[in-house]
């Protein structure tokens, strides 16, 4: 067994502002995605203007934040939304802004990607195909922050690295976020980094995108510990994660042969 490093979440105060290391990773996520795509829209044909990257990131930022909280309530904690409503939203209560939903962030982004594509006269797919290399690390720094947390822990284990985490009793657990950290932030923008340098049909550094984290999640969700409001939704395995995961692997996968049945007819 593992040691779980205690670490404080709050990185630091300053009076009444306190900063967590929870937000700094978000910060750390967004600032290395701009750099990112700032890289790619430096390289000749990329059809991009460096100087456009920061107004981009700027409505990513909000469809992931809006996205993310309004998908974590919908998804996640319905009953907190239905029955305190007023509280659920308001940032300052003991509910507001409690939790984040990665498939609600997604979708923000994608009504993000459209608001942007309709302002620059481009269609979705060039902006989304642009952005996607750049996403997993976003994803793998906000699995840091949960692992710091000490929150979205894995189930009960008997592996030599499982660890005790706070306030999920005394036996040790998956470290799950750092696996999702590996996976579906080292791997997957590995591969899609890979994929996406070389010129490829539209829709298809999305759609491996897409599949990758899709499959990617699917899987992990079977070691990671279903939510405590939900449990599992059906067959006594299946979670919320896998349920809003698995049409991602569908959409994926259409994205890709689309892309390139789209190219050979």
């Amino acid at each position: 067994m593992l040691q779980y490093p205690d670490i404080d979440p709050v990185a630091f105060s300053l009076g009444p502002l306190t900063v967590h290391w929870y937000g700094i990773t978000y910060l750390v996520a967004f600032l290395a995605g701009w750099w990112l795509s700032t890289h790619r829209a430096r390289k000749p044909g990329s059809g991009w203007n460096p100087d456009e990257i920061g107004d981009a990131v700027f409505y990513i930022v909000l469809g992931v934040v809006l996205g993310g909280k309004i998908g974590s309530l919908v998804f996640y904690q319905t009953d907190i939304l239905l029955t305190r409503p007023l509280d659920a939203i308001n940032p300052f209560s003991e509910y507001g802004w409690r939790g984040m939903s990665f498939h609600g962030g997604f979708l923000g982004v994608i009504v993000a990607f459209w608001l942007y594509a309709r302002q620059t006269q481009r269609t979705f797919f060039q902006v989304a195909d642009f952005f996607a290399p750049a996403f997993p690390i976003g994803l793998g720094a906000g699995r840091i922050g949960n692992f710091i947390n000490g929150e979205l822990y894995g189930r009960v284990t008997d592996v030599p690295w499982g660890m005790v985490f706070p306030h999920a009793g005394d036996l040790p657990r998956h470290p799950n976020q750092l696996y999702q950290f590996f996976f579906e932030g080292i791997v997957l923008f590995l591969i899609v980094w890979w994929f996406s340098s070389t010129e490829r049909p539209r829709r298809a550094v999305s759609g491996m995108f897409v599949l990758c984290y899709g499959i990617y999640r699917f899987f992990i969700e079977f070691v990671r510990q279903p939510d405590a409001d939900l449990g599992f939704i059906a067959f006594n395995w299946l979670t919320m994660g896998q349920l809003l995961s698995f049409p991602m692997i569908l959409l994926g996968a259409w994205l890709l042969y689309s892309a390139y049945d789209k190219r050979t007819a």
